[in-house]
Order: C-alpha cells, then sequence, then structure tokens
C-alpha cells in the first residue's frame, strides 16, 4: 500500500507533467499564429495602397470604354475616304 508522501509525490509529478504538456501546446501555438498575424497586418496594411492603385487604374481606362465608337468611327471614316479616293479615280 502506498504511503500519504508516495501519493503526494505521484499527484504532485502528475500535475507537474500536466502542466509542462500543456506550457509546451500554448508556446507551439503562440509561435504558429503569431507569424499569420503578422503577415495579416502586413497584408492589412498594403491593402489600402493596392486599392488605391486599382481606382486609379479604373479612371486612366475608363475611356477604353469608348473604344469601340472610335474603332466604328474611324472604320467609317477610311470608308468614306476610299469612297472619295474611288470616285477621283485614284
Amino acid at each position: 500500500m502506498l504511503g500519504l508522501t508516495q501519493l503526494v509525490a505521484q499527484s504532485t509529478t502528475g500535475w507537474a507533467i500536466g502542466y509542462t504538456i500543456g506550457i509546451i501546446v500554448v508556446i507551439a501555438v503562440v509561435a504558429l499564429v503569431v507569424p499569420i498575424l503578422l503577415l495579416a497586418r502586413s497584408i492589412g496594411g498594403r491593402a489600402a495602397d493596392i486599392n488605391a492603385h486599382l481606382e486609379n487604374a479604373v479612371t486612366n481606362t475608363d475611356g477604353l470604354k469608348k473604344l469601340n465608337t472610335t474603332i466604328d468611327s474611324a472604320g467609317a471614316i477610311t470608308a468614306g475616304l476610299n469612297r472619295g479616293r474611288t470616285r477621283l479615280g485614284g
């Protein structure tokens, strides 16, 4: 039969092992989560700049919406020039 001292020693050893494992798990989780949080912060910091550049791209390329109209107009102009050249015998 175990004495009181042996029971206390076993109980204390079990708690110490449990606390040690718990601390190791917490340290491992922190070691994995901190870099992810730092990366997310970095991405968040750059998001405003990226959005501003995208808005500038939208503004700068807005005229491309009318490109088909320009192409159609150029086609009509060149067709008219060709008709004029043909009529003039050229």
